[in-house]
């Protein structure tokens, strides 16, 4: 398959959206550069785009359910749609840890297309159960030993060594089933057509080059079952092209307030018009959520004003600041408190419980 852009490029269509999607993400980004609550800002805009990004594969993800398997709080067994959404926010993570320009270049390229156990495809992660420890896994020197804390150490190591060798047995069958990938697809060769139109469009602005890669990667799928891929991959372009230096766009957020429609468009420049678009209205739903997180910040501070120097509502704010919503034993885990002293916290900081439920209950700002 091939991709080309056409010659010559509608200029004066083209102009004044561009214009606008580049101012949006630039005040964004440098609202973002001085802002004390910018590490909050990305961990609950990480979570917020991988539930997106399985919305635009017509999947539903709850935020609270992402945010509980994430923290191994599960209240019921995920599925499989839960599972990609964390594969999604781990790569997302991955990509804004790495170096600018690391996820579109051929290192981060052939990284992100492994599939370690069908994470972020169509396959769930299979959680095995560990078969019994047996005496004979334990060292020697440790089987006449009655110390309890001994025994236990024993016990670990004698798990670790399982799981090494189960890891190394699962490794060593890397080949995707023919069930759910063509064979004839050609990755290949798609991902180095993919790579070419990226290189065509290096004279491009930054966010028209970030359009052109996006539409280029949903027309070619490179990647099979990997159409998520492609909002992280024109975001670290932009990264790459000093557009957003301090935070990872949440395109897929914003290409999700698109009507579904306008994707069908057969001309590539009335979708990126589409995408254009949706930079805007995405970035300037950052800024908006950032004022009224800070908002809610300094509120948050003025209550607790005065308190004595070692209370913990002040590092309470910092977490619910930090993630979307928090149950009583993730406050409890983080702040190092008794779950009822997590339910004593949130009453004083007079926190919005957000599931409407009696129990499995969790609180957060909105």
């Amino acid at each position: 398959m091939v991709y080309r852009l056409p010659e010559p490029l509608p200029w004066a269509t083209l102009a004044t959206p561009l214009v606008a999607a580049e101012d949006a993400l630039a005040r964004l980004d440098e609202r973002l550069a001085t802002s004390p609550i910018r590490d909050g800002w990305s961990t609950r805009t990480d979570f917020a785009d991988a539930c997106a990004s399985l919305a635009l594969q017509g999947d539903l993800v709850l935020l609270e359910d992402l945010v509980l398997h994430d923290a191994g709080r599960d209240r019921h067994a995920p599925s499989q749609e839960l599972t990609r959404a964390h594969a999604v926010l781990r790569t997302r993570r991955r990509i804004a840890a790495a170096d600018p320009g690391w996820a579109t270049s051929p290192t981060g390229l052939a990284a992100l297309s492994e599939d370690p156990a069908g994470a972020g495809d169509q396959d769930a992660v299979t959680v095995r159960a560990v078969p019994p420890i047996d005496d004979a896994d334990r060292e020697g020197d440790l089987a006449d030993n009655d110390d309890a804390f001994s025994a236990g150490l024993a016990d670990i190591d004698a798990l670790i060594a399982r799981s090494s060798r189960l890891l190394a047995d699962t490794g060593a069958v890397r080949e995707k089933s023919p069930l759910l990938y063509d064979p004839a697809w050609g990755e290949t060769d798609r991902l180095a057509a993919w790579r070419q139109v990226v290189a065509d469009t290096r004279a491009l602005p930054p966010v028209l080059a970030a359009s052109v890669a996006y539409d280029a990667w949903i027309t070619l799928e490179p990647l099979q079952h990997r159409a998520w891929l492609g909002p992280l991959l024109a975001a670290d372009l932009l990264r790459a092209r000093d557009k957003a230096r301090h935070h990872l766009p949440a395109l897929a957020s914003a290409l999700r307030r698109v009507p579904r429609d306008r994707w069908l468009a057969r001309d590539p420049s009335s979708r990126w018009l589409t995408f254009l678009g949706a930079v805007t209205t995405g970035a300037e739903q950052g800024m908006s959520d950032h004022d009224r997180w800070m908002l809610s910040r300094e509120v948050l501070r003025a209550n607790v004003r005065g308190r004595r120097a070692n209370s913990s509502l002040p590092r309470l704010i910092d977490l619910v600041l930090a993630r979307p919503l928090v149950s009583t034993t993730t406050i409890a885990d983080e702040l190092g408190v008794t779950p009822r002293a997590a339910q004593t916290l949130v009453a004083e900081l007079g926190l919005r419980e957000l599931t409407g439920r009696g129990r499995y209950r969790a609180w957060g700002i909105l």
